[in-house]
C-alpha cells in the first residue's frame, strides 16, 4: 500500500511536502505510511486518494492494498442499480435530436448514440462499426471519417491531446495504446506531425471562437462544435468513466442539413 501510494504521488509530481500541504497530513506521517511503518485508516486513504485525484478504481485498489474493503462500486452499466442514471442519460441523447449525441465510456467506445449519429457514419468501413465502436478510431482511421474531415490533422491533434491527458491521469495501458494508435494515423496525415518528427500534440492558433469539426457529407460542407459532460457525482467506477458528447451546428447550412430528414434530403 505504501509503495502504491508513493507511486501515485510521484506520478502526480508531488513532493511529500506538497501532498502534505494539500491534504493536511504531516510529511512525517506520509513518510511512515509510504515506508510501511504506519498503517493509515481507510478514511485517510480515501482522503489522500482524493487529493491525488485518483480514478475510483485506483482508490479501490489502494484500499485493498491496505487491507480494507473497496469503497466504490464497479458494476456493469446494465446493472439494475444504474438503470435510472442510464435512462436519464439516454433521454438526453434523444432530447438532443436532430443533432448528434453519443454516450461514451472512458476509452471513447460508444455505449449509446442517438439516430442523428447514423447519418454521419454513412460510408465508414463495416469493420469499424462492429461493437465496440471507438469514435476516435472511427474519426481518424483511413477507412472511417478521416477522408471527409477538412483538416484531420487539426481535429486529430485535438483528440490526441484529450487521450494524452486522460492517459496521464489514469496511467491506464489502454489509454496509452489508444494514444499510440491515433498518433500512428496522424503520421499519414499532411501536417499531422511536428517539425521534430513527433506526433503533433501542439494546438495551432485558433481560427474562431471554438474549434470546429468540418467535414463533407452528401456533398454538403458541415461544421460542428462539440460539448462534453461527465457525471461529477458518480460513486460507481463504470459510471464515472462515462461522458456525453454532443454536437451542435456552427452555421445555417449544417443546421438545415441536420433538420432535414435523410430520406427527404436524398
Amino acid at each position: 500500500m505504501g509503495a502504491l501510494l508513493r507511486t501515485w504521488r510521484e506520478r502526480r509530481r508531488y513532493s511529500q511536502q506538497e501532498l502534505s500541504d494539500r491534504s493536511g497530513v504531516s510529511t512525517r506521517h506520509l513518510s511512515r505510511v509510504e515506508t510501511g511503518k504506519a498503517r493509515p485508516t481507510p478514511e485517510m486513504l480515501v482522503h489522500l486518494s482524493e487529493n491525488l485525484d485518483l480514478p475510483l478504481r485506483e482508490r479501490n485498489r489502494l484500499l485493498l492494498a491496505g487491507g480494507y474493503a473497496p469503497r466504490y462500486r464497479d458494476r456493469h452499466l446494465t446493472d439494475a442499480s444504474s438503470a435510472a442514471v442510464m435512462d436519464g442519460l439516454r433521454a438526453l441523447l434523444d432530447a438532443h435530436r436532430p443533432y448528434p449525441a453519443l454516450l461514451l465510456d472512458e476509452y471513447w467506445d460508444i455505449v449509446d448514440a442517438n439516430a442523428a449519429v447514423d447519418r454521419l457514419l454513412t460510408g465508414c468501413a463495416p469493420a469499424l462499426l462492429e461493437p465496440p465502436v471507438n469514435v476516435v478510431r472511427l474519426a481518424l482511421h483511413p477507412d472511417g471519417l478521416a477522408g471527409r474531415i477538412a483538416d484531420p490533422a487539426e481535429w486529430g491533434g485535438h483528440l490526441l491531446r484529450q487521450i494524452d491527458h486522460r492517459a496521464e491521469r489514469t496511467h491506464d495501458e489502454r489509454h496509452h495504446a489508444l494514444a499510440a494508435e491515433i498518433a500512428g494515423y496522424l503520421e499519414a496525415v499532411p501536417g499531422g506531425r511536428s517539425g521534430d518528427g513527433d506526433a503533433s500534440r501542439c494546438a495551432a492558433a485558433p481560427a474562431g471562437p471554438v474549434l470546429s469539426l468540418d467535414l463533407t457529407l452528401d456533398g454538403t460542407p458541415l461544421r460542428f462544435f462539440s460539448t462534453s459532460a461527465t457525471l461529477t457525482t458518480a460513486t460507481d467506477a463504470a459510471l464515472a468513466g462515462l461522458h456525453l458528447e454532443t454536437f451542435l451546428p456552427v452555421d445555417g447550412t449544417t443546421r438545415r442539413w441536420l433538420e432535414t430528414p435523410a430520406g427527404e434530403a436524398a
